[in-house]
């Protein structure tokens, strides 16, 4: 794919999208960070606009990983789709404040034997969503090894975490409540944010990409900030507001207790 294409005009971003829930949100300030608009008005971005982010998408066989992924770069939906055979990724270009940015969606395979091949390409996340299926309890239960492996190749106090709920259309609303409890424990257990979605209908899949490509951008951006400040640690760069108290990474994060 060639990186250095024009940025679709449906991929600008000029506002912080909202969280999904603000139960488990790593955090829910309507605005990006001062810190992050100035840097942008100011072209202080420094490499950000030339890097390509990465996000691995990881979670069990047939959780809708694939068609996840689709429903957004390609606007598609496939329900016979093959099995993913090792790892796939997609580049999706954005402009988030006026500055280019390129995120790199690794779909991995979630069938066991190539768990070990799928592995060796965790490495170097900036953000890691970890899906699993709203009408499947057992799907949900896996996520915290799944989250446990990708952490493994990932240090824990610089990458952010989403968990994903997939096919929300195949749920009743009474079903979606009673899983939706159990789905938002377990984002606040990992620190991670939480979002459901259906890749057959496109609900929330917009958002949630969105959501995704603003929130890694604006660490980015922190993280370059400090390499050029050199006060405080990368790994901490996104707690500069500690202010709010639902925001996850406000203390220094350690690994999630589901991954000890």
């Amino acid at each position: 794919m060639n990186v250095l294409a024009p940025v679709r005009r449906d991929r600008v971003i000029t506002a912080l999208p909202p969280c999904f829930r603000k139960e488990a949100a790593l955090h829910t300030r309507p605005a990006f960070h001062p810190t992050v608009v100035s840097a942008c008005q100011e072209q202080r971005t420094g490499t950000v606009g030339f890097k390509i982010s990465k996000i691995i998408v990881v979670g069990d066989l047939s959780v809708g990983k694939t068609c996840l992924i689709n429903r957004f770069c390609k606007d598609t939906f496939d329900k016979n789709y093959k099995a993913t055979i090792g790892v796939d990724f997609e580049m999706e270009r954005f402009e988030v404040l006026g500055v280019p940015f390129s995120l790199q969606l690794w779909d991995t395979a979630g069938q066991e034997r190539f768990k070990c091949i799928a592995s060796t390409y965790y490495r170097g996340a900036q953000a890691i969503v970890i899906v699993f299926d709203v009408n499947d309890v057992g799907s949900l239960e896996h996520t915290r090894q799944w989250l446990a492996d990708a952490l493994k190749e990932n240090d824990p106090s610089s990458v952010i975490l989403f968990l994903v709920g997939s096919k929300k259309d195949l749920s009743s609303p009474a079903q979606y409540s009673l899983m939706e409890k159990d789905a938002l424990k377990v984002a606040q257990e990992m620190q991670a944010e939480y979002w459901a979605v259906s890749s057959l209908t496109g609900e929330n899949v917009r958002d949630f990409f969105f959501r995704v490509a603003a929130l890694t951008f604006e660490n980015s951006v922190l993280a370059e900030l400090e390499r050029g400040n050199n006060t405080r640690r990368i790994g901490d760069t996104v707690r500069i507001n500690s202010n709010e108290s639902d925001l996850y990474l406000s203390t220094p994060r350690k690994k999630p207790k589901c991954c000890q």
